[in-house]
Parts: C-alpha cells; structure tokens; sequence
C-alpha cells in the first residue's frame, strides 16, 4: 500500500501543477487584454459593436466578459470530460476501483455553479440598474413621438408632459427625419405614439425602448460619446409601412448642437440648420423608401407623387 501511495503521490503532485499552471496563464492572458481586445479579437461575440453610448459599452462589456466566462468553464468542462475519457478507458478485464462518495468534488461542483451565477447576476443587475438610471436634471429633454408611418423629435425646455416644445422636426414620405444630438451630454428621452405601439431604436445604441400610444410615456437616458451619422428604425410591427419607419441620428459636438438648436429656434428648417453647422442637409445613411401605390398593386407609374 505505501509503494503504490509513493508511486501516485508524483502524478497527483503534477495534475495539480499543471491545473495551476493553467489558471495563472489563463488570468495573465486575461489581465493582458482588455475586454474590448478580446471582443475585437473574436469578432464581439456576436455582439452587434462596442457603442456609440456610455451605456451601450456596459453592457458590450457584460456580454463580453459573460462570454469568457462561459467559455472558460466549457473548456474545463470538456477537457475533463476528455481525460476521463482516456484515463480510464477500459484496458482489461478488471472492474476499476468503485468510489461511493467523493465529498470534496461534490462540494465543488455544488458550490462553482452558485458562485458563478451569483457573480453573473451581481454585474448583470449593476449593469441593468445604470442603463436604466434617471438623472434629476439632463442636459437635453427629446420628446419622440411616433406615428403611422414616421417620427417626429421635439427639443424641449424641460420634462414631462408640460413642458414646451422649443424646436421639433418632422418626417415625411419625401425626407427622412433627423435627430441631432450633442456627445458627452446626459439626454432625456421622453416617447409618446399618436396612434398604435412602435419601438424607437438605433442599432448602435444597442438599446431600444416601446412607444405606446395614450398617458403611458416611456422614458430612458443615454449619453452618446462619438460622433457621426447612423440609422433609426421603428422596431415594432406598427403596421403595412412599418419597414419604412427610418430615421437618421446626427451626433455632433455640444458646441455644434447649440447653434443648430439656435437656428432651429430662429425659424431655420432643420436641413437650412444643419448647413449652417457643417453637416448634410439630408440623410446620408438611409433614404425614403418608394411609397407609391394604388389600391391593389405596387406597380404604381413612376409619374404618381409619392405619399398619394
């Protein structure tokens, strides 16, 4: 008994070198990268980008880091199941030693599994909590107001239903609507629809929100942090045009946004506004989809105005 204890002490002494050889490369890699390295690396996951928000980067990294998680318990997972696999593959005729309990693996394997969903759901509710957070006083209030089968964006000088609208754009079969907005300022979105539910979306916000008709106004922050130009879209089945529900988000400088804002205010349109600060009068990214149509076909003539 104490030659064959001598003999495995060696091998038991080496699985656990190698399992903590493992464990400190796998935590140096890991401290090495960033989250945002390792996402890049592995095309995010699956994860549509890193953000254009604050918010939509908390989230890119929950997912991210949830991620390697996952994997990382797989691969233990799987590399257990393999070296079981050939370590105790059969080789004769004599049945191996039967173990009835074995209370440190379970304790293991009870204990791991909470330990990682308590972890999961601690970052995922702090997460959840922050995207979800309402400041007392935001920097700008946009009231969005969705209809059959277009947007309109109203800039107003406070929040809640009584607060005046100090500027607004409107879209129609002919021009997409634009929504600027500055970076590095906490917005205020308060949506409201005249008629059925829609969903206000912009994909690389990573985040999107229903717009219900009648008292109920739904309300979230953002705080954008890179400029540029992307599309919105309604992301709820409102109805036949509901895939021509587009919009175009314009993120520019604070300084930029307060003299499109004052423009808007002086009588400017919103297309005459964003020359004078530089930007595209129309949309760039998107643009009106065909909307011409008789009462039982598409094939309208080309000679119909659109929207008839």
């Amino acid at each position: 008994m104490g030659a064959r204890s001598s003999a495995t002490r060696p091998r038991a002494v080496g699985r656990a070198a190698g399992l903590v050889l493992g464990g400190a490369t796998l935590l140096t890699l890991l401290s090495g990268c960033s989250i945002e390295d390792w996402g890049s690396a592995f095309g995010n996951f699956g994860w549509p980008s890193r953000g254009i928000s604050l918010q939509a980067h908390q989230m890119y990294d929950l997912w991210i880091a949830s991620t390697i998680a996952a994997l990382t318990v797989g691969i233990g997972v799987w590399g257990l199941i393999f070296w079981c696999v050939i370590r105790y593959r059969k080789r004769g005729e004599e049945l191996p030693v039967q173990t009835r309990f074995n209370m440190p693996m379970e304790i293991l394997y009870t204990v791991t599994p909470i330990l990682i969903v308590a972890v999961l759901f601690f970052y995922t509710a702090v997460v959840q909590t922050n995207v979800d957070k309402l400041s007392k006083n935001p920097d700008q209030v946009v009231e969005i107001v969705a209809f059959k089968w277009n947007w309109q964006f109203n800039y107003r000088d406070g929040m809640g239903e009584k607060a005046n609208t100090v500027a607004s754009t409107v879209g129609s079969s002919d021009v997409i609507p634009i929504l600027v907005l500055p970076v590095g300022e906490k917005i205020r979105f308060e949506e409201t629809s005249k008629d059925v539910i829609h969903s206000f979306w912009v994909p690389e916000m990573l985040f999107k929100r229903d717009v219900f008709p009648g008292s109920v106004r739904n309300v979230f922050e953002v705080t954008l942090d890179k400029e540029g130009r992307y599309v919105g879209r309604c992301a709820e089945l409102c109805g036949t045009y509901h895939a021509f529900m587009n919009f175009e988000l314009v993120t520019v400088s604070s300084e930029e946004f307060d003299r499109f804002l004052a423009a808007k205010k002086a009588g400017q349109s919103t297309q005459e506004a964003l020359v004078a600060i530089g930007e595209a009068p129309f949309a760039t990214k998107t643009s009106p989809f065909n909307t011409r149509r008789q009462q039982h076909s598409w094939n309208q003539p080309e000679t119909v105005a659109a929207g008839k």
